[in-house]
């Protein structure tokens, strides 16, 4: 996979006040900004071109981050405007600037040790999830795993999407059909992802994988400091 890209266009509402003049992805957590850890990881294992989607403070990025190089990579920004436009929306309009071949996806206001090279280069189906055990703040979790590593909405025991995945361009195919959030009618449309896992998982087209070393949603600024004290240590 040569493709990447980092969702880093949400307005970080939780995290105010950090997030009133720093993008969350630009915060800095072990010495760094959070996007910088996903950079790393991503150069390490020979994916070239990362698109970042923007949207709050968008000029920021690259000032901070330039045009990638000192990675090695080459890095290009999907701007989505002053209103974010979601996971699917901002999927969909990143969409051509990455390439043909399937993408590794990575929110940036995570962080964890996970290593991107055991992601599938190839998805059985349109895209495949890398799932964690429940955080306290999300106990009730997303999707389920069966034996054959197949997603499912239902049963046990249920386990949180990482905000980390590989998705084919596919995934986005007729996306009109099922998406009906008042935003899909805009220009850029917007819109959640959500509604087209539930359709790839109903045509047992969604696989995953289960990771039980350290991730964390950087969510709020305690969770923020709690993870830059976990990392000094």
């Amino acid at each position: 996979m040569r493709h990447a890209l980092i969702f880093a266009a949400g307005l970080g509402e939780r995290m105010r006040p950090l997030t009133n003049h720093t993008p969350k992805p630009l915060l800095t957590v072990g010495g760094k900004p959070l996007i910088e850890w996903h950079l790393e990881k991503l150069a390490a294992i020979d994916v070239r071109y990362v698109v970042i989607n923007t949207s709050h403070l968008a000029d920021q990025f690259p000032e901070v981050l330039g045009d990638g190089s000192r990675w090695g990579l080459r890095i290009r920004y999907a701007y989505e405007g002053p209103t974010p436009l979601e996971t699917g929306g901002g999927m969909l309009n990143a969409l051509g600037l990455l390439g043909p071949e399937p993408f590794i996806v990575i929110s940036g206001d995570v962080w964890t040790d996970a290593d991107v090279a055991t992601l599938p280069a190839e998805p059985r189906g349109t895209g495949h999830l890398l799932l964690v055990d429940n955080p306290p703040h999300h106990p009730d979790g997303d999707f389920s795993l069966d034996a054959q590593g197949l997603v499912h909405d239902g049963g046990t025991p249920r386990l949180t999407y990482s905000g980390i995945g590989v998705f084919r361009r596919e995934m986005l195919d007729a996306w009109q059909e099922v998406v009906h959030d008042a935003g899909a009618q805009q220009r850029p449309p917007r819109f959640k992802l959500r509604p087209l896992l539930e359709r790839a998982i109903a045509r047992q087209e969604l696989s995953g994988s289960h990771y039980q070393g350290a991730w964390t949603d950087v969510g709020t600024p305690e969770r923020l400091r709690e993870l830059d004290e976990r990392l000094g240590r």
